[in-house]
């Protein structure tokens, strides 16, 4: 009888630690005072189960409720991730595979031949340039040309303005034009404006470069581009008069170039002279492949007008 009342007792001490503060109710042996595990005839404290720390739950366990607002979830052993699919052309099919891998190999090759292409360009003068140079000119010319005048010794210091003038047969008889600085006009183009026309800034400038590299100081070419870079002048200088109206036919023009030096900074001590000095060339006669397709009609009145100027001029 002994037993049920400590029994009853236990059963009380178990209600009254339930209710006061959610404490164990069966304490392990290590936590008891050692006046109770001494006393005799006192009861040994069942042992609790172990506890199992890991392993899937068992199949007919309830389902563990979401944590309420609030509160933080503990923190447990994370679910391992599948293994990510392949990334790049390792996740292509082989087909694709094969072809991203022919498209990488294309431009590799073409890269290194345009590096070798430059290089053979800038290079001095060797066996490869002396053999094979028409088709590294081919391949550069005009794209891809360079210029280190920059980093030369002695760069430019010039600014180099090129003129024009016609001579113009209308009703009233002939007369010419005043020159006309087509330089300015490029110029007023690129000043203020973030995005410049490529025409606007290389077109006129590289064609006068032609022209002069070609061209001994009497005019007279110097080589066979000599014919070519006449053509393209005249053919720039035609764009530009085309786009105005002088009241007759244009039968000549002339062009001449106006160079003049740069200042020196104000802190130098050296002597310029900033006075332009002019290279004035002969009056050429406009040809019918000399003007623009967009002339139209005065295109067709300068062909007949450059054909009877020719017999008169024989």
């Amino acid at each position: 009888m002994v037993i049920d009342g400590d029994r009853g007792g236990m059963d009380s001490d178990h209600g009254r630690s339930s209710a006061g503060g959610g404490k164990d109710a069966w304490p392990q042996a290590s936590h008891r005072p050692a006046e109770t595990q001494d006393a005799p005839g006192a009861i040994p404290p069942t042992p609790r189960p172990p506890q199992v720390t890991a392993g899937p739950p068992a199949p007919h366990s309830a389902p563990v409720p979401p944590p309420a607002a609030g509160t933080t979830e503990p923190a447990g052993p994370s679910a391992t991730a599948e293994p990510a699919a392949g990334r790049g052309i390792a996740g292509l099919s082989f087909p694709y595979q094969v072809v991203a891998a022919l498209a990488l190999s294309l431009i590799g090759l073409l890269a290194c031949a345009h590096v070798a292409m430059v290089f053979l360009h800038v290079a001095p003068s060797n066996t490869l340039t002396k053999q094979h140079g028409k088709t590294i000119d081919d391949w550069i010319y005009p794209e891809f040309e360079q210029n280190w005048k920059l980093f030369a010794p002695n760069p430019l210091q010039q600014n180099v303005a090129v003129h024009v003038r016609a001579e113009v047969a209308g009703e009233d008889g002939r007369r010419t034009t005043r020159w006309m600085n087509l330089t300015h006009e490029d110029t007023q183009g690129i000043r203020g404006n973030l995005f410049p026309s490529h025409v606007d800034q290389n077109e006129l400038r590289r064609g006068w470069d032609f022209y002069v590299n070609s061209h001994a100081s009497d005019n007279r070419p110097n080589g066979m581009r000599g014919e070519l870079s006449e053509r393209y002048v005249r053919r720039i200088a035609m764009l530009r008069l085309s786009e105005r109206d002088y009241g007759g036919t244009i039968e000549r023009i002339q062009l001449r170039s106006a160079t003049s030096s740069v200042a020196p900074p104000p802190w130098s001590t050296e002597k310029v002279s900033t006075r332009p000095v002019h290279r004035v060339l002969p009056w050429w006669t406009v040809t019918p492949d000399d003007l623009p397709e967009s002339a139209g009609e005065r295109s067709r009145d300068v062909s007949g007008s450059a054909a009877h100027g020719r017999k008169a001029h024989r």
